[in-house]
């Protein structure tokens, strides 16, 4: 089954919110309007929407409430990526020009900057202080993770912990607290949106690890991107930790910087798929995955908890 199948039944209110991120989103200033509008075609999958959305289904569940939430979680999420390919220089995403790389730096940087303030604003009409405190304390861990990429990059001598936290300010954290929102918005007990948000974050780390692998599996054209980017560009992702266990990937890998070309990359890159690194990896996401589903038989049956668990399989066998 396809992943927008799963949430069919959605369709209707994932419409309001398309509606209502696009006036969000949209500014009267022309370069800024057209930057937003460019932003929104791009599309994406709207998992974080999604998953505002089945969390609320755990309280008295309201489009009118629910949306607010989901709206300002997607705009951070634009936001983070608009700011995370101008650390990378990243030329494309999805397979389309960056933001940064049809304008400059300092407007792509201003761009996330507007959606970030613009995401809090639509935030303000959730009349209740928990989830503005969960919220802000969330775009506080993300700035910081966005921090340790860069003071991470061409580190290679990090170790599983630092990647396991930058992952969980990347990806992780803003899942976690979709899920965790979604329910606190439409009156959830705290039990329940606390295991949501463990629910999320379990998801979260698992299709982190798994898009990482994924930069070594894929095509470019799956990509929208080049074949190993990720590494190219600095990033020490876990397929890369468990390869610079092995001295002579190790030997390789040290020697890539900010010079190296795709085309050096190919060896190294032939050699991490011959490996055992991404089973090694797959193994790493997949015990995340079993943490989610336990979380959730603790959640009360609904149609929303089934479908979590729908989703949650379909990351765990996404294409390696």
């Amino acid at each position: 089954m396809k992943l927008k199948a799963m949430y069919s039944f959605l369709n209707n209110d994932l419409t309001i919110i398309e509606k209502e991120l696009e006036k969000t989103t949209v500014s009267e200033y022309p370069l800024l309007r057209q930057a937003n509008l460019e932003l929104l075609q791009a599309g994406g999958k709207r998992i974080r929407p999604v998953f505002v959305l089945l969390s609320a289904m755990f309280g008295n569940y309201d489009i009118e409430r629910a949306k607010h939430v989901a709206v300002a979680l997607e705009t951070i999420h634009m936001a983070s990526l608009v700011h995370d390919d101008v650390i990378d220089d990243a030329e494309l995403r999805r397979g389309k020009p960056t933001v940064k790389s049809r304008y400059d730096n300092r407007i792509a940087m201003y761009t996330g900057d507007y959606l970030l303030a613009r995401s809090l604003e639509v935030m303000t009409n959730i009349e209740d202080p928990l989830a503005h405190k969960i919220l802000s304390q969330a775009i506080v861990d993300v700035c910081l993770g966005e921090i340790e990429q860069i003071k991470d990059k061409y580190q290679f001598d990090q170790t599983l912990r630092t990647y396991l936290r930058r992952i969980k300010r990347k990806t992780a954290l803003l899942i976690a607290v979709s899920c965790q929102l979604g329910a606190v918005s439409t009156g959830a007990s705290e039990d329940v949106h606390r295991k949501l948000y463990w629910f999320g974050y379990y998801v979260g780390m698992s299709f982190q690890i798994t898009d990482d692998i994924l930069d070594f599996t894929s095509t470019a054209e799956e990509l929208g991107k080049p074949v190993g980017s990720d590494l190219l560009q600095g990033n020490i992702t876990l397929p890369v930790l468990f390869a610079l266990e092995d001295p002579t990937m190790k030997r390789e890998i040290e020697k890539i910087s900010m010079k190296t070309t795709p085309v050096d990359m190919e060896p190294i890159l032939e050699k991490i798929l011959n490996s055992e690194v991404i089973e090694k990896s797959a193994q790493v996401s997949e015990k995340y995955l079993q943490k989610a589903f336990r979380i959730l038989e603790e959640l009360p049956k609904n149609r929303a908890r089934s479908t979590l668990q729908s989703i949650a399989k379909y990351i765990g066998k996404r294409k390696f």
